[in-house]
């Protein structure tokens, strides 16, 4: 089957780390030897490559076209109005992809549009599988939505732009109901959730890890974007009530210096660490290093960070929002905060630092998310819509 992956959320050469999640599952779907797969993922057009531009100057330094893995993938441009340009995103985003995905709908036999995270990638594929006369899958991944459809327009193409896919899927179940109370038909949705590559996410020798990261004592880590919704700033505050504890902070954001100030003002500085952007493949490490992982998101759909930690043995704390439920299930994975709040996720921690499962238990039951399922889901549903 040749497939065309279209998404924003995608890395490359000079942002390793940015959607890797739907670049692990495309991985995996190209490694079925089943699917020739080609990557579209476009990037915000920016004129200068000066770093005195901060984050947008990244974009213009990403090459055009790059192999990941064995996939190639392609990277044209749009066009981007920062903070109110939110309803013109989907015609702009493919109005930038436009070319690019037609040549190679022509060129390779393109047979579907395979599209990630709702808006405005899925409402921009919508619109270029319309004209090419293709069909489309959309993959909902979280924010699209569960925060997105808040504003009227975006809900509104995102209602079209559902009715007009072939099917939709959902990474949790928890994400069908955004769906279903649009009013979308049921039986067009899926939910194929994220795997966890139980290869590079494994148990590590403990001593060299805790070694490693400076690991002293009992010790927590937190591991996504330093953005006020994943909650750093409540795993800080609730430090002050675990004693004998360090917290290792792993991202990049910008709410760094509001974190900085935090820790400063608790008086906590020798016992956290903000350790910036760490390398996809040096988080098992730390994960094993660790004797718990806590994620005290606002939102989430399927968060990665979590099936990651337990791979590597270790427990995790997390707030009950979406799909993390559904991650979460057994005691041997950890716990699950009810009240997102420093208090809750105090007692959070304490509950799994006080009597923590064995870290075995928490790798088999890691185990029972390899991306095998998830793979075989899509390869189903790509041969019937193909078909």
């Amino acid at each position: 089957m040749n497939i065309l992956g279209f998404t924003t959320l995608y890395p490359n050469a000079v942002q390793p780390v940015h959607g890797i999640f739907v670049e692990n599952r495309l991985r995996r779907l190209a490694e079925s030897g089943k699917v020739s797969l080609t990557v579209v993922a476009p990037v915000p057009w920016f004129p200068f490559a000066s770093a005195r531009f901060g984050g947008y100057a990244a974009y213009a330094k990403v090459p055009a076209r790059e192999v990941r893995y064995g996939i190639e993938v392609f990277h044209p441009r749009y066009k981007v109005i920062p903070k109110v340009g939110m309803n013109l995103a989907p015609a702009l985003l493919a109005r930038g992809a436009r070319e690019t995905v037609a040549r190679l709908v022509r060129e390779r036999g393109i047979q579907l549009i395979d599209a990630h995270y709702f808006y405005p990638d899925g409402v921009a594929a919508a619109t270029l599988a319309t004209e090419l006369s293709l069909p489309l899958t959309i993959t909902a991944r979280g924010t699209d939505l569960n925060l997105i459809p808040q504003f009227p327009v975006p809900r509104r193409k995102i209602e079209q732009a559902a009715r007009r896919a072939d099917a939709l899927i959902t990474v949790c179940d928890a994400l069908q109901k955004p769906l279903l109370d649009m009013g979308i038909d049921p039986g067009k949705i899926v939910t194929l959730r994220n795997g966890v590559d139980l290869e590079l996410f494994r148990p590590l020798d403990r001593m060299a890890a805790r070694n490693r990261w400076g690991a002293d004592g009992r010790t927590i880590v937190s591991v996504g974007g330093l953005v006020e919704r994943k909650g750093h700033h409540l795993v800080i505050v609730a430090l002050k009530s675990v004693p004998n504890a360090s917290l290792l902070i792993a991202g990049e954001g910008e709410e760094r210096p509001a974190l900085e100030r935090l820790i400063a003002a608790l008086g906590l500085t020798g016992r956290v660490r903000l350790l910036g952007q760490v390398p996809h493949d040096s988080l098992p490490s730390l994960y094993s290093a660790a004797d718990a992982l806590v994620l005290a998101s606002s939102r989430e759909g399927w968060a990665n960070v979590l099936l990651e930690a337990m791979a590597c043995g270790t427990p995790v704390v997390a707030t009950d929002v979406w799909g993390t439920g559904e991650v979460v299930a057994a005691p041997e994975a950890g716990v699950l905060i009810r009240d997102r709040s420093a208090v809750g996720v105090a007692e959070g921690l304490k509950a799994v630092l006080d009597n923590p499962p064995e870290r075995t238990a928490t790798r088999a039951y890691a185990e029972g998310f390899s991306w095998d399922a998830t793979t075989q889901g899509q390869l189903r549903l790509f041969e019937r819509l193909i078909r």
